[in-house]
């Protein structure tokens, strides 16, 4: 008995020794510091590809952002994004007192961090015209500093012909994002037309922000260009998106890749295979949006039945998966079974039908494959 106590006393001297060492009269508060960790966002190949999440549009102290390059690349990386691009403004530098202004210094501060956490870094840059015509995001640009700074519209063509030299995708910015205040802005303008006819316009961002420009994903579908949603963010992401709350994130693009490189996302993007998603809703061409639709959401056999005593009838139970992050919103437009359904990310929901039918036709409200139209899908039974 008198050995236990004295060994419990000398363990306890020992532990007050170790911890005058080591504590300086500083209590460490480390459970409340922002964990470091990725999110994952889950969402699986489709027709053997890999959908990459991507934002090419954000800014940094370096023209009108708010944060240092490095921030960027740190938000990408606990967020789950797979490539970003830094499209500092040509034109426009109001920091430029107290930042020096060099249109390739955001891009290269950023390279050997981009590396270190795995994030595809694209050289962009952001040709800031008057509106009209607007402005343009050129992507995998080679040397920002030999593009035209003037904003004067006796330079419009030139400015685009600078980044078009330098084999850069391009793609109008916000369209809509004047529409209240520049009569005829949001149109489709000649100088865009030119742009297009001589395939030097690529891609619409159909989506900035937390903004939908309708019109803009009508012109992307009739004209066969690329769909883009991006945030265009300036302040920290957190700022800007209740990130917080389940099921919200920033607006990014994205990209069913062969593979996860800059060339594969330069390949897609030319091919066109992007949706553009923005929390509770995904936007693009109808085989995409389908193709998406299709790796995601799975209907089970059938698991129980029961025949209405009155009627006759008899009504089938399955379960209908989702094994993504995306949410999906599903009306029922013909058939007989379960009316509404809300496919939550990661989970499953009971559904109903009538036995003797092969499928039901869904709306997929929560999808845009025009302005006014929705994804139509069908559950096979």
């Amino acid at each position: 008995m008198k050995f236990t106590s004295a060994l419990a006393s000398a363990l306890l001297l020992s532990v007050s020794f170790l911890q005058a060492q080591t504590d300086p009269g500083i209590m460490r508060l480390q459970e409340f510091a922002y964990p470091a960790k990725r999110q994952i966002l889950n969402i699986p190949n489709v027709n053997g590809l890999q959908v990459l999440k991507c934002d090419f549009h954000m800014h940094t102290v370096f023209t009108d952002g708010h944060v240092w390059p490095n921030v960027r690349v740190q938000e990408a990386w606990r967020e789950g994004l797979d490539a970003i691009s830094y499209t500092e403004h040509m034109e426009y530098n109001p920091h430029s007192k107290d930042v020096k202004v060099d249109h390739n210094r955001s891009h290269d501060l950023a390279v050997e961090l981009a590396k270190e956490n795995n994030i595809v870094l694209v050289k962009g840059t952001e040709v800031t015209r008057k509106t009209p015509p607007g402005h343009f995001n050129a992507l995998f640009i080679q040397d920002a500093s030999t593009l035209v700074e003037n904003n004067d519209s006796a330079l419009d063509q030139e400015a685009i012909d600078k980044v078009a030299a330098q084999k850069a995708f391009i793609f109008w910015n916000h369209p809509g994002w004047k529409a209240t205040t520049i009569e005829g802005s949001y149109e489709w303008i000649d100088f865009v037309e030119k742009m297009y006819q001589e395939k030097k316009l690529h891609g619409i961002e159909v989506v900035n922000g937390l903004g939908f420009h309708k019109k803009a994903l009508d012109w992307a579908l009739d004209r066969n260009l690329t769909i883009i949603g991006n945030t265009d963010i300036h302040n920290l992401i957190a700022h800007d998106y209740n990130i917080g709350q389940e099921g919200v994130h920033r607006t990014m693009t994205l990209i069913m890749s062969k593979d996860r490189s800059a060339a594969g996302i330069r390949e897609a993007l030319e091919a066109g295979r992007t949706v553009a998603w923005s929390s509770k809703y995904l936007f693009g061409k109808e085989e995409h949006v389908r193709n998406l639709m299709n790796a995601c959401v799975s209907v089970g056999a059938p698991y129980h039945e029961k025949t209405n005593k009155n009627s006759g009838s008899t009504t089938k139970y399955y379960e209908i998966s989702n094994n993504s992050d995306l949410y999906f919103e599903m009306q029922l437009k013909s058939g007989n079974g379960t009316k509404r359904i809300v496919l939550y990310p990661e989970s499953k929901q009971i559904l109903t039908a009538e036995a003797g039918q092969s499928k039901l036709s869904y709306e997929v409200v929560s999808t845009f494959i025009r302005s006014d139209k929705h994804l139509m899908f069908d559950v096979k039974l």
